[in-house]
């Protein structure tokens, strides 16, 4: 009822809006905060309720009347961290869909970087279907002259499309396909064979830094979800020993109420 209570007000969420809400730091610290509070309460509710209705045993040591209620109140929260922890499978399951789903996110950005640049320096041919037999079928009908530049330069950009496309798959171009769309280049756009080349090394590169952005970004992102995963598993830790020892000190101070010893 406490977790549902602070999901309610808000200790459990964060604001999709950038200039809305809370920081993630500060919402962290409240996270934090309040499911050790939860415990603290439900614990000390549920061991004190455990002390005060076991049954007394009359004729005990002081000292074995207090461990009794002590193991009484211990056990109380050892169960009821068992029920916890199976109410919150289906959430942490979420949790971990979620983190998955990022990281997948993430590394398909970086497939999709690479495919838009790719894309747009091959004239929108689509990688995923991308069959290596054309890429070969066109190096076997190359020639050494170009064919002369005309209105429809469908065709030709298709060739380099493909060429280019296998290339940053591939990694790098081939010198004599490097050669081959140069020299297609500057017959289309009658420019000279070394500023074509140097359009074809600022594509490559351009793809190549786009492509390590894009990885670090995921790396980072990564990383991120990492962090914060250790985090809530040291808080939970936190939290949980934060319960045992409320429910067993709640439980002596049960066992008092019940044997009306003045604490």
């Amino acid at each position: 009822m406490l977790l549902a209570a602070g999901a309610g007000l808000g200790f459990t969420s964060v604001s999709p809006w950038s200039n809305a809400g809370v920081a993630a730091t500060t919402f962290g610290i409240a996270a934090l905060i309040w499911l050790a509070l939860v415990h603290l309460v439900a614990a000390s509710a549920g061991g004190y309720l455990a002390g005060r209705l076991r049954t007394q045993r009359v004729g005990l040591h002081t000292d074995e009347v207090a461990f009794r209620d002590t193991a009484h109140g211990f056990m109380t929260w050892a169960v009821s961290a068992i029920v916890t922890a199976l109410l919150l499978a289906s959430t942490a399951a979420m949790v971990i869909g979620g983190t998955a789903r990022l990281g997948a996110t993430a590394a398909s950005g970086v497939a999709s970087s690479v495919s838009d640049m790719a894309s747009q320096a091959a004239g929108r041919v689509d990688l995923s279907n991308l069959d290596p037999s054309a890429y070969l079928t066109d190096a076997l009908f190359r020639s050494e002259r170009p064919a002369p530049a005309s209105t429809d330069a469908g065709p030709a950009r298709a060739e380099v499309g493909r060429i280019v496309a296998i290339s940053i798959r591939n990694g790098d171009i081939a010198p004599a396909d490097k050669t081959y769309v140069a020299s297609v280049i500057s017959t289309q756009t009658r420019i000279s064979q070394p500023d074509a080349e140097k359009r074809i090394n600022d594509a490559i590169a351009k793809t190549k830094e786009v492509a390590a952005k894009a990885e670090q970004t995921a790396r980072e992102t990564a990383d991120i979800a990492r962090k914060g995963a250790a985090s809530f598993a040291l808080a939970t830790f936190i939290a949980m020993l934060i319960g045992a020892l409320a429910s067993s000190y709640g439980a002596t101070l049960g066992g008092r109420a019940r044997d009306k010893v003045e604490a």
